[in-house]
């Protein structure tokens, strides 16, 4: 059967139903399963009616930057999924009266202990795989921001040993810092520049700090200049 109307009470009711037990839509990973019905609801389901549904879509909601790159088969509808038979409670907050009142029902949901055990067991493990979720996501570093950049360092004249001078410049090492190609520009008169590329983390290479490294060589060089940078 899978979901159906998502915007009715009785679609809802079967969602929520369905997450009872459940971190995802399916299996144990946000997977496009979950983009797909969290785009068919459009906003949070009421958390007072549908607890389990507002905590799921509050969840998936912090992957919307990530959408496009989980797993799964983006073109599925959201109707492929779910429970193949509905079993629907219209206002779960309401269901523990309501089955007091039915329990000469075949089918009782919510009214015994047995089932209230299993209910208390089944939210244990889905917030212990939430937490460890959590703990796995904040594990992960984000990658240092790089940016590439060219320079250029001019001599003081056409005199200068410009091998000497590219051999001082490369000699600086400082972290997050890895030098690239380089090569002699004519500047006129005889005289030419090196521009020289590296590769640099931008939280522990400063610019100004590099530069003033290399005036540091003042036998060779008479000024650097920055004239291309671009984010990796």
């Amino acid at each position: 059967m899978g979901f159906t109307d998502l915007l009715t009470d009785a679609g809802l009711a079967v969602l929520n139903n369905w997450l009872l037990t459940r971190s995802y839509v399916t299996g144990y990973n946000a997977s496009q399963a979950d983009v797909a019905v969290y785009k068919a609801l459009g906003a949070a389901p009421d958390a007072a009616k549908y607890p389990n549904a507002a905590r799921w879509y509050k969840h998936i909601a912090s992957y919307e930057d990530e959408f496009a790159t989980l797993s799964g088969d983006a073109s599925k509808p959201y109707t492929v999924y779910g429970p193949e038979v509905a079993e629907v409670t219209l206002n779960p907050a309401k269901a523990p009266e309501a089955a007091a009142e039915e329990e000469d029902e075949e089918v009782d949901l919510f009214g015994s202990d047995d089932d209230e055990e299993e209910d208390a067991a089944a939210a244990a493990l889905r917030e212990k795989r939430l937490e460890e979720y959590r703990k796995k996501k904040e594990g992960k570093t984000k990658p240092a921001a790089k940016s590439i950049v060219t320079l250029d360092v001019k001599p003081w004249d056409d005199e200068t040993d410009m091998k000497a001078l590219e051999e001082s410049v490369r000699s600086i090492t400082m972290d997050g810092l890895v030098w690239g190609g380089g090569k002699l520009v004519p500047v006129g008169y005889g005289v030419r520049k090196l521009q020289i590329n590296f590769v640099c983390e931008d939280d522990k290479v400063s610019m100004e700090d590099l530069q003033d490294l290399i005036a540091a060589f003042e036998d060779y060089v008479q000024s650097s200049d920055v004239i291309a940078m671009q984010k990796l």
